[in-house]
């Protein structure tokens, strides 16, 4: 049945090959599998350089050149007429073991380096390369340059000097680079790095050369390290001495300002206390003033009340004595009209009437008289009081009065005297203050002059001790100083008699005792003279004067018998 199903689609198929679709549908898929087949041949063709390498394509490439290069591109090659190839851009690195090369002193030096070259990317070394290097390897590549660079380098050598050669590299890099890079242009390479591992020569001139320059640079670097030095201790001095400077000034300002401000602190402790006893004293004079009111004030009313009491009981006793006028009037009112009434009926008692009447009258006058009295002597005791309570309030007056004078002239005065305190006590704090800064200044001046003086003297017997050490001793180092100023204690000693002239020696000959004659005796005690001398020049500055001076000195007596030379000692015989 699938067999049959086959034959039947077969058959389907070749009937529709056969229409005019199908021969439409054959065509164009042909022509899109021939033109797939062109893009994949366009693909296989179309060379892409890579960034490291040059693409050379050779052949047919027309312009009349053999070969045509590309670097960071791409470019189609034609199939069948063209082809390509690649050359590596990678540096190749060639060590050079030059040893006995000539310079223009003619002295064999020893340059071992090592170059690094590649393949060129500019235009013409490319196309040099490709004609030169396509198809080697990177060992026959180095051979070639190798040999480029020995014959270079040998004739960049020889027209140098040794010193030129080691001392600058740059010039003969340059010089290298400059000879040499033409040449590998030829082949189409270029230098990219030079690195001069050694410069040695066979006659040890560059080592004679180095050890100068070293020693050089040692000399020069000890005489830094020496002004360095010198220049930090001299540094070192300087900022000691400013610090000290700037010590010595911020104490005398802290000192000047402790001072002021303590000055300023008892000039406001002045002028509180001031304010204070002033307010104290006003405040004093106003409760006195108060008190001294209210206690006339007090006396006032007391007096005016002593007054309205004594009125009161005037006007009672007025009142009271006019009432007992008024009922003895109307006493005797009735009295007499009893008496009227009665007169006939008080014969015998008129005498009676004329007593009662008399006595009564007494009675009234030493009544009126004891009133009168006491009216006064209670005026008297008024007054008496009123005149005590004003004399009292005067001298109270005056007392305010006199306290508020006082107070008035003996505010200002005690101000015054105040303030001369204050003053006083300001001025004496200020000059106690200049003369302590002024102390103080000249105590850091000397004070820093004797630590310069010391540090002279510290130097000075440093500089001593190491004359010692290196003379073996005191006594040694004293005559090496001895003799060094002889000289001028020499010409000091010529100075201080030069001025004294001796015409002529004088010596009186008075005869012979014991056969010696004066003049001998004077040379005779000259002579002895000298050996203390002569030791004390040999011990003080070690100074060996000649023998013959000295057995001259020895025998002095051939002097005085006018011998010529002293007669040497002839050995003993045993």
């Amino acid at each position: 049945m699938q067999t049959v199903s086959m034959l039947a689609q077969g058959e389907g198929m070749f009937s529709f090959f056969g229409t005019t679709m199908g021969i439409i549908s054959i065509i164009a898929i042909l022509a899109v599998m021939g033109f797939v087949t062109f893009l994949m041949i366009l693909k296989s063709q179309y060379k892409r350089c890579p960034s490291n390498r040059v693409l050379v394509v050779y052949g047919r490439t027309g312009g009349g050149k053999s070969a045509q290069t590309v670097h960071g591109g791409a470019k189609f090659v034609i199939p069948l007429i063209q082809d390509y190839a690649y050359l590596s851009l990678e540096p190749i690195q060639i060590e050079i073991p030059l040893r006995g090369a000539l310079s223009s002193e003619n002295i064999r030096v020893n340059v071992p380096s090592c170059f690094t070259v590649a393949i060129g990317t500019t235009p013409g070394v490319m196309d040099n390369a490709a004609v030169r290097l396509l198809g080697l390897t990177t060992n026959e590549i180095r051979k070639q340059a190798e040999e480029l660079i020995f014959g270079q380098l040998r004739q960049v050598i020889a027209s140098m000097r040794i010193e030129e050669i080691n001392r600058d590299r740059d010039t003969f890099l340059e010089h290298i680079q400059r000879s040499l890079e033409p040449e590998l242009n030829k082949i189409g390479l270029c230098l990219i790095n030079v690195n001069i591992t050694d410069i040695t020569d066979e006659s040890g001139y560059i080592d004679a050369i180095g050890q100068k320059a070293a020693s050089l640079a040692i000399q020069q670097a000890r005489g830094d390290v020496a002004e360095n030095e010198k220049m930090g201790e001299i540094r070192v001095a300087q900022a000691q001495r400013e610090r000290e400077v700037e010590v010595a000034n911020a104490t005398k300002a802290r000192m000047i300002g402790t001072r002021e401000a303590e000055r300023e602190q008892a000039i406001r402790i002045a002028e509180l206390d001031k304010e204070q006893t002033v307010g104290e004293r006003a405040a004093e004079y106003e409760r006195e003033a108060q008190v001294k009111h209210a206690e006339r004030e007090k006396r006032i009313r007391i007096a005016d009340a002593d007054a309205a009491a004594i009125i009161g009981e005037r006007n009672a006793e007025f009142e009271r004595e006019a009432a007992v006028k008024d009922a003895e009037r109307q006493k005797r009112i009735k009295i007499a009209e009893a008496d009227a009434s009665a007169i006939e009926g008080e014969n015998h008692s008129e005498a009676k009437v004329a007593a009662s009447k008399a006595e009564l009258a007494v009675k009234r006058a030493e009544a009126y008289e004891l009133g009168e009295i006491r009216r006064k002597e209670a005026e008297g005791a008024v007054k008496e009081a009123e005149n005590r309570a004003l004399a009292k309030a005067a001298i109270a007056e005056a007392e305010r009065v006199e306290a508020e004078k006082r107070a008035l002239l003996e505010a200002p005065a005690k101000a015054e005297k105040a303030k001369i305190e204050v003053d006083s006590a300001a001025e004496a704090a200020r000059r106690r203050i200049l003369a302590e800064a002024e102390a103080d200044a000249i105590f850091a001046k000397l004070e820093a002059e004797a630590r310069g003086e010391y540090e002279k003297l510290a130097k000075k017997g440093a500089g001593l001790k190491a004359i010692v050490e290196a003379c073996g001793g005191s006594k040694e180092a004293f005559q090496l100083m001895l003799l060094e100023h002889l000289d001028n204690l020499a010409e000091s000693s010529a100075k201080a008699i030069s001025n004294i002239k001796f015409d002529k020696v004088v010596v009186w000959e008075g005869g012979n005792q014991n056969g010696r004659s004066n003049t001998a005796d004077w040379l005779s005690g000259m002579a002895k003279t000298l050996p203390p001398m002569m030791q004390v020049m040999k011990d003080i500055g070690g100074i060996e004067l000649p023998e013959a001076l000295i057995r001259y000195a020895e025998d002095p007596e051939s002097l005085a018998n006018g011998k010529s030379s002293p007669t040497e000692t002839e050995p003993s015989a045993n």
